[in-house]
């Protein structure tokens, strides 16, 4: 099974402007057409520890994964969001293994 799915773990006190900065980023990006993009992407906030988020990004490929964030706007998303969080983030690169579809 193709996929690769990566997950960023962080902490901010602005999430707030967390979203508003991932919204210009996607919309940028559709608008745009250009270059590998995720699948999918959600965010997640910890129920059980205020402040503490996880963002879920699904590509076609971990080629399309690596080419995304060689592009100069994927690094520049990735500075300011960082500038926004309140200490470092934690990233998971993970391979899909299995995909399982509920009714």
């Amino acid at each position: 099974m193709a996929g690769f799915v990566q997950i960023i773990e962080y902490r901010t006190s602005k999430p707030d402007e967390i979203k508003a900065l991932m919204d210009d980023y996607s919309a940028k990006r559709e608008a745009g057409g250009d270059g590998p993009m995720p699948v999918r992407g959600i965010t997640c906030a910890d129920r059980d520890e205020s402040g503490r988020y996880f963002a879920i990004v699904e590509f076609a490929s971990y080629e399309d994964a690596m080419a995304n964030s060689g592009r100069a706007d994927t690094t520049e998303f990735s500075t300011r969001m960082m500038e926004l969080c309140d200490g470092p983030g934690a990233f998971y690169n993970l391979d899909l293994v299995e995909e399982m579809k509920y009714p």
